[in-house]
C-alpha cells in the first residue's frame, strides 16, 4: 500500500491527501455509529459497498449536470475526490416521515408527505448537530443566501433524480442526507455535492413490502444489516464481482 499522510478521520471515512494538488484520498471503513455514536459496532464489508453505490450515484449525478467532488474509484475501498471546503451543515431531504421527524411531529412512520421537505443541521458532533433554520446559517456565516439558493437547487435535483432512479429498481428513496463544500478553481468558487450517498446516510425501504435496506437495520438492531446493504448493490447492479471482501487500508505515514 502507498503510503500517505492522513488527514482527517471520520465516523465512517478516513481522508489522505491526494496524489496531486488539490485532490484527496477518500477510504471508506466498515466502522458503523448511530445515535451521534452512542452506539458503535462493525459492519463487515461496508465500506466497499458505499464505495461502490456512492461512486455509482455520483457518477449518474455528474451526467446529468450535478457538479460533485468526485474523481474516480481508486479500488475497492478508496476513491479519489476534489478537495474542497465543506460547508458545516447537513442538509436533509424527507419524503416519506420515518426517524426524528416522525417522533417529532408524532406523524405515523411510512406516511408519505404532502411534499419533500428540506432540513438543515449544523454540523457538530459536540452539539449533536442540531436542527437550525436560514436564519442561524446566514447570521453565523456558515453560508450565503446565494450559497443556500444554490444548495436548495442542487438537493431538490438530487432527490428528484435519486427518487425516480431508485424506484427503478423497487426501492422508496424515505429520507436522505447530503453535505455540499465549496470548489475554488481559477479564481472562481461553485457550489458542489461532497462526502457520499449510501446507505449510511439514505433510508432505503423495498417499495413493495416496506423492509429497510439501510443503516436502520444497524441502528434498530433488526439484524442482516450486511445483507441490506447488498441488496441496494445488487439492485442496482454494482455489487463487486468477487463479492464482498476485506481490504486493508493504506499505511499512514506519521
Amino acid at each position: 500500500m502507498a503510503r500517505r499522510r492522513q488527514l482527517y478521520e471520520g465516523k465512517a471515512k478516513i481522508l489522505f491527501e491526494g496524489p496531486e494538488p488539490g485532490t484527496l484520498v477518500q477510504y471508506f471503513k466498515d466502522d458503523a455509529t448511530a445515535f451521534n455514536a452512542q452506539k458503535k459496532g462493525t459492519i463487515t464489508g461496508k465500506g466497499v459497498l458505499n464505495n461502490r453505490i456512492s461512486e455509482y450515484l455520483m457518477q449518474r449525478l455528474g451526467e446529468i449536470g450535478i457538479p460533485t467532488h468526485f474523481i474516480r474509484r481508486l479500488n475497492m475501498r478508496e476513491q479519489l475526490v476534489r478537495e474542497v471546503e465543506i460547508i458545516p451543515l447537513e442538509i436533509v431531504v424527507r419524503n416519506v416521515a420515518a426517524g426524528s421527524l416522525a417522533t417529532r411531529l408524532g406523524i405515523q412512520e411510512g406516511t408519505r408527505l404532502p411534499r419533500s421537505i428540506i432540513e438543515y443541521y449544523y454540523k457538530n458532533d459536540a452539539l449533536q448537530d442540531p436542527m437550525v433554520s436560514e436564519e442561524h446559517i446566514t447570521a453565523f456565516g456558515w453560508a450565503s443566501t446565494h450559497d443556500l439558493d444554490d444548495i436548495v437547487q442542487l438537493t431538490l435535483r438530487v432527490n428528484d433524480f435519486l427518487t425516480g432512479l431508485l424506484l427503478g429498481v423497487g426501492i422508496t428513496l424515505v429520507d436522505f442526507k447530503l453535505e455540499f463544500g465549496r470548489l475554488y478553481e481559477n479564481d472562481e468558487m461553485r457550489i458542489v455535492l461532497a462526502d457520499e450517498i449510501s446507505p449510511d446516510n439514505c433510508r432505503l425501504w423495498d417499495a413493495k413490502t416496506g423492509e429497510k435496506m439501510d443503516k436502520d437495520r444497524f441502528r434498530r438492531d433488526l439484524g442482516k444489516v450486511e445483507e441490506g446493504y447488498q441488496e441496494v448493490a445488487r439492485r442496482l447492479g454494482i455489487l463487486p464481482e468477487a463479492g464482498v471482501r476485506d481490504m486493508k487500508g493504506p499505511e499512514v505515514m506519521q
